[in-house]
Formats: structure tokens, sequence, C-alpha cells
């Protein structure tokens, strides 16, 4: 299994909420009838992605599966976050992945698979700078602070990758209280302009995400390459309250970020896999206030199955 970004590309795309890289949804996957299918994998990764603003976000990901009954794959993944950038330093466990996928359909030629998780945040969003009364916004924080539904589905052939998928929060509202005033952030020297930039969601509720994966592979004996589009369409806007804690729709949020893939997987052996995954954006939504743009992405992943 290969990661995110999570969020988390952890996750890849640039500006995933993370399940792109779930389940039947992710990215470089096998296709091969004459090897075994193993009962277990675990995966490592280390993902870098660079915000809009100076933000840059690393983490460590740890991805375990498990084939239930001979047609279900568990997968569990579980990030560690470190955000660095002109406000400081953040650190911590990132939002769990947790998803289930069953092949619907298989024959020699190609696979359809479907894939039902959830995304369990790990905290509410609302870290704050150590020593000050401020929250830090949502670029800093390494948790998006909301319970959210996945489901998807994917084509897969030696060729090619087409895969489809919907992240909609549940339980949607965070606690993530970051104000862009003179008060909260007077001990900041970075300048007021700068503060500015992170786009104010106080107590946010994210918006549903669709998105869809077009993949081509060019597949050798041990070795994969792959290129690709990652568009991400956030079909309802994000609320946020306003100055008289009411809720309100924020303009800009709906809309398409769409990412260009590169990516090349390499085989030792039946066993074991190291998997580079690059990112990069073309083009985003006017407005985020989750925190989730990122200019570029690259990943990188060890699998071990057994």
């Amino acid at each position: 299994m290969i990661l995110p970004l999570s969020y988390f590309l952890h996750g890849q795309g640039c500006s995933d909420a993370g399940f792109c890289t779930m389940g039947a949804m992710k990215p470089s996957q096998e296709f091969n009838k004459n090897v075994p299918v193993k009962l277990r994998s675990i995966s490592v990764a280390f993902y870098e992605g660079q915000s809009n603003t100076s933000a840059l976000i690393r983490a460590g990901i740890f991805d375990f599966g498990l084939t239930i009954g001979g047609q279900y794959e568990l997968q569990v993944k579980v990030p560690y976050m470190h955000i660095d950038g002109n406000f400081g330093t953040t650190s911590g466990i990132g939002d769990i992945s947790l998803s289930l996928t069953k092949n619907l359909y298989t024959n020699p030629e190609w696979d359809i698979m479907g894939t039902l998780g959830a995304k369990i945040p790990s905290n509410r969003s609302n870290i704050t700078v150590p020593g000050q009364d401020a929250v830090y916004p949502m670029y800093y924080q390494t948790s998006l602070g909301t319970y959210d539904l996945v489901t998807g589905a994917s084509f897969i052939n030696r060729k090619w990758l087409i895969s489809v998928g919907l992240q909609k929060p549940i339980i949607h509202q965070n606690e993530n209280s970051f104000d862009a005033s003179v008060d909260s952030w007077s001990w900041y020297e970075g300048g007021m302009s700068y503060v500015r930039r992170h786009d104010v969601g106080r107590d946010l509720r994210r918006g549903a995400d669709v998105m869809m994966r077009f993949e081509r592979n060019f597949r050798m004996s041990r070795i994969n390459f792959n290129v690709g589009l990652l568009p991400i369409y956030r079909i309802t806007k994000d609320q946020a309250l306003n100055e008289t804690n009411e809720y309100e729709k924020i303009d800009g949020t709906t809309g398409l970020a769409l990412s260009a893939l590169f990516g090349v997987n390499y085989s030792f052996n039946v066993f074991s896999s190291v998997h580079l995954i690059y990112g990069h954006r073309i083009t985003d939504r006017e407005v985020n206030p989750d925190g989730l743009t990122r200019k570029h992405v690259i990943n990188l992943n060890y699998t071990f199955n057994f």
C-alpha cells in the first residue's frame, strides 16, 4: 500500500483532505495476476508538501494492510505530522484513516474495486502558540478536526487506473479559533500582512470533496512508471462563524483543485517495493480556509508484504 497525502498527500494531491490515498483510490496499484495475494502489508512513508504560505508540511506515515477472508482488505494509516513555518513549529499525530476495500469484479484483463472508510481526527484543530493566547491557523494544525465518511471505487488494468471517491465530513465542525486581529497577533514580528494571508475559518465546517484519478502506467518486470491527473472538486461551500457567531458560507471555497502526478515504483521481489511520487499543482480553489492547498508534494514509500 502506498500513501498521503495524509493528509494528508497526508495526501499527495495539492488540495487533498486525505481520501485520495485510501483503498481503491490510492495510486500506483499493482496489477499482476501471477503474484499470489499477500495477507498483510506494512508501509512506511515520508511525505513533504509546500503550502501556499511559508509552512512546510512533513509527515511520517505508518500504513498497515490486512486481507480478511480472502475478499476484503483493511487499511489503517497513522501519520505523524511536523509543520514548520514563520509562526513556528507544530507536530503530533495526524488524522487516522480506516478503510475496507473489496474486489467487486475481476477477470484476467481488469478489476473493479470498491472502498468504504472513515477519517478520525486526532485533535480538534485548536493547537495554540506556546506562551501566547493565539490559536494557530489551519496551515499549522496537525488535524482537520472532523469525522469524515469516505467512499470510492476504481477500475484498473495493466495500463490504466481510473478511480473516483467522495469525502464528506459527518461531524464537521472543528474548534479552530484562529483570529488574524492585531490583539491576538501583536507579538508576531513578521508583519500583519503575513498573518492575514492565513484564511480565517473560525470553527470551520469543511465542505465535501469529490475526486478522480486518471493514471497511465508503463509496467515492466520490476519497474513501473506512471503519469496522471488528480482533480478534486469541493462541491459544497465551507462554513465558518462570523462576527455575530452565526455560521456563514464562505465564497470561493468550492471549485476545482487539479494536480499533475509523476511516479516510479521498483519491486525488489514479490515481498518488498519502493515508490516515489511527485505531485505538482496546476490549479486550486480561490479560497482555502482549511489550509490544505499545496504547491507541490513528494512522497517516498517502502512496502513489505508478508
